[in-house]
């Protein structure tokens, strides 16, 4: 599907030729500084195949910043994984490391589950 097309909700055709679609891109949210962010950790077998994986979610902020902040704790993890909806995918049980990295960037974190 291309962009054009992405978050037209109820719009399915206009015959007006001037016609231009306003969206409310979510893209635009300005990230908070990471003392306001309450991010959540927890590990995470749901849908996995009875793998294991470390979840963080409760990030305020762009698409963009979620990304590097996923790159990051994936790359001080030495693991793989996925940043995508407001919620960081690491693989494995991560969820101390992930937790002290969090602190050590002034992130307010609490762990959730077990």
């Amino acid at each position: 599907m291309s962009k054009k097309n992405i978050n037209r909700n109820q719009m399915v055709y206009s015959t007006n030729p001037h016609f231009e679609y306003q969206s409310d891109d979510q893209d635009d949210q300005t990230t908070l500084p990471p003392q306001q962010q309450d991010l959540r950790v927890q590990l995470d077998k749901k849908q996995r195949n009875g793998k294991e994986a470390t979840l963080v979610t409760g990030f305020i902020g762009s698409a963009d910043d979620l990304e590097t902040l996923g790159k990051l704790l994936k790359q001080k993890c030495g693991v793989g994984g996925s940043a995508k909806d407001g919620e960081i995918l690491i693989q494995g049980n991560q969820v101390v490391k992930v937790m002290n990295l969090l602190t050590e960037m002034k992130y307010r974190v609490k762990k959730i589950g077990g």
